[in-house]
């Protein structure tokens, strides 16, 4: 698990570096609703995230369907979402900290789910589920 995870520590990174980027630009320069923008750069990083992580991190295809794995990558990033958003929220507005600096904390938040969920559940090799050790990629 730990070579797994660190390689999902860079695809994450990757996703991580476009949906700041993604917020960078629309909440931060062009001034969209911080909240808006954060629901649709956390989306559309999901997409890029699970396209490289079934390339790069987790065996695709051993439960569930690419198009089953998409539905529930989005299923447990909705649970992540939530999260993300009250990180967020608490830290601009309740908190007063920058909007930026309040994006990383939201993103470091809801990495350590990000990657337990999709390691323990969507990816998860059914093989591995009776003898709960999870095998290598």
């Amino acid at each position: 698990m730990l070579v797994r995870a660190a390689r999902y520590f860079v695809v994450g990174g990757v996703s991580a570096c476009f949906d700041i980027g993604f917020f960078y630009v629309f909440a931060k320069l062009l001034g969209y609703n911080y909240l808006v923008v954060a629901t649709v750069g956390f989306a559309l990083a999901v997409l890029v995230n699970y396209f490289l992580s079934v390339r790069f991190v987790f065996k695709s295809g051993v439960r569930f369907s690419r198009a089953h794995e998409l539905i529930l990558i989005y299923l447990v990033s909705g649970v992540g979402l939530l999260l993300h958003l009250a990180i967020l929220y608490a830290a601009v507005d309740w908190l007063a900290i920058e909007l930026m600096l309040s994006k990383l904390g939201a993103t470091f938040g809801t990495f350590l789910w990000n990657f337990l969920a999709r390691h323990y559940f969507v990816f998860r090799d059914p093989v591995a589920k009776d003898s709960g050790a999870a095998s290598p990629r």
